[in-house]
Formats: C-alpha cells, sequence, structure tokens
C-alpha cells in the first residue's frame, strides 16, 4: 500500500520505537502485532490525522467560499458613479457576498481604516498616507463645469481659467480654493475667489448651482461626471495643471480577505480606465 520494500518499513517502525521510547509490535510467528502501548499510540496519532483532516476541510471551504462582507468608507465624488458601478459588478457576479458603504471626507476616513472600523477607504489627497497601506493611487486633471448652452461649451480646445475670470462668475468651495488638494497657483486662486459670488460645500451642490445660475466651476473630472449625468452642465479641460488625486487605502493587504482584494483589483482598473479617459480629453483639445 506504501509503495515501499518491507526492509524499509522495519527501519521505520525502528526508528519510531526509539523515537517514541517503547515497543510498538511484537513478533508473533512471522508477523507482527501491536503492543498495548503500540495501540494507545496509535490512536493518538488518528486523532491528529482526524484533525488533519477537519482541517483540510477548513481550507477547502475557506477556499472555495465567495462569501463574506466587504466595508467601504469613501469621498463623495467616486460614491454616486465610479463606486456603485463596481460594486454592481462584484454584486451580480457573487450573490454570497455583502457591502456596507458610507460616504466621509478624507481625515474621517483615514481614521475608520486605521481603527479598522472598514476595510477599504478611498481617498482624495496626495499620498503618502501615514498609517495606512496604499493599495492603489492615481490622479486625474480637474476640468472646467459649466451651463450646456453656455457659449464656450460650444468651444472646442482647453479653458484657460485665468482668462475666463476675467468675465465669468465662479463657485468656490467654503469661500475659497482647496490649493493644497488642487495644486493650484494661489495667485490663480485668488483670481476666481474675487470672481465668486456663490459658495458651496461639495462638488454636487457646485454642480447644480452651475446649471442653475450659469456660474463656472472648477471640479474634479469624477464629480463632473456626476454633474453632467444630472444634466444641464457639461465639462472641458482646462489649460491648468490642476491635479486631482485618488487612493485605495486599507489598514494592510494582510488584512483584507480574498474577496476584498479582488475587488481593488477590479475597482483599480476600472479607476485607471477612467482617468485614462480624461487624460485623452485634454490631450485631444
Amino acid at each position: 500500500m506504501m509503495h515501499i520494500s518491507q526492509p524499509s518499513v522495519s527501519r521505520l517502525i525502528a526508528d519510531l520505537e526509539r523515537s517514541a521510547g517503547f515497543p510498538l509490535f511484537a513478533r508473533v510467528g512471522r508477523g507482527l502485532t501491536p503492543t498495548v502501548e503500540g495501540q494507545q499510540f496509535y490512536k493518538g496519532v488518528e486523532g491528529m490525522f482526524v484533525g488533519i483532516d477537519r482541517l483540510q476541510d477548513l481550507a477547502k471551504s475557506i477556499r472555495t467560499s465567495q462569501g463574506g462582507t466587504i466595508s467601504i468608507s469613501t469621498i463623495q465624488s467616486i460614491a454616486l458613479i465610479e463606486l456603485p458601478a463596481a460594486v454592481g459588478r462584484v454584486y451580480r457576479e457573487n450573490p454570497e457576498i455583502r457591502f456596507t458603504i458610507n460616504s466621509r471626507n478624507t481625515p474621517a476616513i483615514l481614521d475608520a481604516v486605521q481603527m479598522r472600523q472598514v476595510d477599504l477607504g478611498i481617498v482624495g489627497r496626495e499620498p503618502n498616507h501615514e498609517g495606512v497601506e496604499t493599495m492603489f493611487q492615481t490622479s486625474a486633471p480637474y476640468v472646467c463645469l459649466l451651463p450646456e448652452d453656455h457659449p464656450l461649451a460650444q468651444e472646442g480646445g482647453t479653458i484657460d481659467l485665468e482668462e475666463v475670470a476675467l468675465t465669468e462668475t465662479f463657485v468656490t468651495f467654503g469661500g475659497t480654493y482647496p490649493d493644497a488638494m488642487m495644486s493650484m497657483d494661489p495667485n490663480l486662486s485668488q483670481q476666481l475667489q474675487s470672481r465668486s459670488r456663490l459658495s458651496a460645500a461639495n462638488m454636487p451642490l457646485a454642480g447644480a448651482l452651475v446649471r442653475e445660475t450659469g456660474a463656472l466651476a472648477v471640479a474634479d473630472p469624477f464629480s463632473a461626471e456626476q454633474a453632467v449625468r444630472m444634466g444641464g452642465v457639461v465639462f472641458r479641460p482646462v489649460v491648468q495643471n490642476l491635479t486631482y488625486f485618488v487612493s485605495i487605502i486599507a489598514a494592510g493587504s494582510e488584512q483584507l480577505s480574498r474577496q476584498a482584494l479582488s475587488f481593488v483589483d477590479l475597482f483599480s482598473s476600472q479607476l485607471a480606465a477612467r482617468v485614462e479617459f480624461v487624460d485623452a480629453l485634454r490631450t485631444r483639445a
């Protein structure tokens, strides 16, 4: 049964008996009979093999399981289009996976990930982010959001914010622009602020104000897409190199389930494709 010769079996038995410190078999005629000690030892060994079988069954169950819960905290710019699109794909293909999702700002998301309150965080500030592992990061150019019936909406090419700030009004955020987040020149920021009569708390609100008032706004491409789908606005690339960062973070990749890691791969590819599309618009313009 073991596909080894009888002398080899004899040597294995002798080695095991020396290791155990007592005889396992007694010679009876030309055969071997287990000793009482040998039978006791066998029962212990058999129990170990039963345990190993259980471990193998457990490993198989974990390996073949498609279930589990993935908890995600995301910035608002990703919450309404990009993230639901990725979740939808996994949701349809893996009926045993559950999702818990909430929308917060970047500092709150960083805290939640560090405290292991969520598996994954999607944040919008320039890396590196301390205390977490960055699973994926990318950057995309900001765009100019404007009403679809605005004269600039009918033109091609890029929009020079310094030029349009001489004649157009803008929606700002909390009375200012997040210069560091956008990598915006402070002089340009001041110029846009001086042309602002509207201040919005977030990009979805800014998009609605652009649609209803005719003012322009500088928006990240993900929020701009949300505004476009609501209707009444369009976006165009800008001359200035204003950069929007997006990162997927976790407390540590070793803390993530296989399902969560697979989701990171899928979502990373989706975000990369979206950034490539926006970059192509700017290049063509």
